[in-house]
């Protein structure tokens, strides 16, 4: 009973600890928190001091996030540079969510594996769980790995999701550049078109796209700097072909047209890929849930009423 309970604790200290992660990365306002407060402030016409205004902003602003910037200064300085530019990359290509800069991100890794191991310890401590210390050292360092990789493993799967949802968007977000091209607009004008009507990963990309431009960056770069950002193949073939139709002077409308079609084509492929492999991940479940069950529901009463005729006499109870 006493390993049962244990048992429990662990999985609950994970599953709290997984849904901590993915509060921590999910998308932020992009407006600062602490001029939010001072605009509604204003609002209401009332004069609070910037103490008044700090302290009216939830903890996780006032003090979580300060102690996870200051612990990552200090993990920064011994965390190899490789692996900054790395976690710097996998946060571009993920959106950067929250604006996690990578030694943050290497400290919030650290405060969740540290955070199981005292748990773990305090299990440990005052449990009546009778392991030797090797046993128990050698449990501690599996859950500490995993709370160190969790935040990485949630991290890649935001990218694999934000990645499928712009190729999603893509065939639609081209045919509409299309339109818009084909009516008159310039390209920068139909990107700020495309920006403006949705709200997904794919228009966050053309706004930003759309600001670098305003703000002096050629837009062959800002295109090259946004499939860099976004990292799918479907994206670097499109701003390749943008780029070339530029400078050979190809018709915009005609180089759009294509795109759309060659992405359609492509969402369908995936979407036929996926149709595939559902069977094979069915099996998985289907052999370890659902067919037992059936086995049970059906061979049950048989196996009742083999036990209490002559044959059940036979085979249990040996007897004639």
């Amino acid at each position: 009973m006493p390993t049962l309970i244990l048992v429990g604790l662990i999985v609950l200290i994970l599953i709290v600890t997984i849904v901590l992660v993915l509060v921590g990365l999910r998308e932020s306002q992009e407006t600062d928190p602490l001029q939010q407060r001072l605009a509604e402030f204003a609002a209401r016409g009332e004069t609070a001091t910037l103490e008044q205004i700090e302290l009216s902003q939830p903890l996780r602003d006032r003090v979580l996030i300060p102690m996870a910037k200051r612990l990552g200064e200090i993990v920064s300085r011994f965390t190899p540079q490789n692996a900054l530019q790395a976690t710097a990359r996998k946060l571009e290509l993920a959106g950067n969510p929250r604006g996690l800069e990578p030694a943050v991100f290497w400290a919030l890794r650290i405060i969740v594996a540290a955070a199981i191991a005292g748990f773990m310890l305090f299990i440990f401590s005052f449990g009546s769980l009778q392991w030797t210390w090797g046993r128990k050292l050698l449990l501690l360092s599996g859950f500490v790995a995993i709370g160190f990789y969790v935040p990485e493993m949630l991290l890649t799967s935001r990218i694999q999701r934000r990645q499928k949802s712009i190729r999603k968007a893509m065939p639609d977000a081209l045919d509409l550049l299309t339109i818009c091209v084909e009516a008159g607009l310039g390209f920068d004008g139909a990107m700020q078109k495309v920006s403006e009507k949705w709200n997904n990963e794919l228009s966050q990309a053309f706004a930003r796209v759309i600001r670098e431009i305003q703000l002096g960056k050629l837009r062959r770069e800002a295109l090259r700097d946004m499939a860099d950002r976004i990292g799918i193949p479907e994206m670097t073939s499109f701003v390749a072909a943008i780029i070339q139709s530029e400078q050979l002077g190809v018709s915009m409308a005609k180089v759009l047209r294509i795109q759309a079609d060659q992405m359609r084509i492509k969402r369908r492929q995936l979407a036929e890929e996926m149709a595939h492999k559902a069977p094979i991940k069915m099996l998985i479940p289907m052999a370890l849930l659902i067919f037992p069950s059936i086995c049970i529901v059906l061979m049950t009463p048989a196996v009742l009423m083999m036990m209490r005729s002559t044959l059940g006499d036979v085979l249990f109870r040996g007897g004639p």
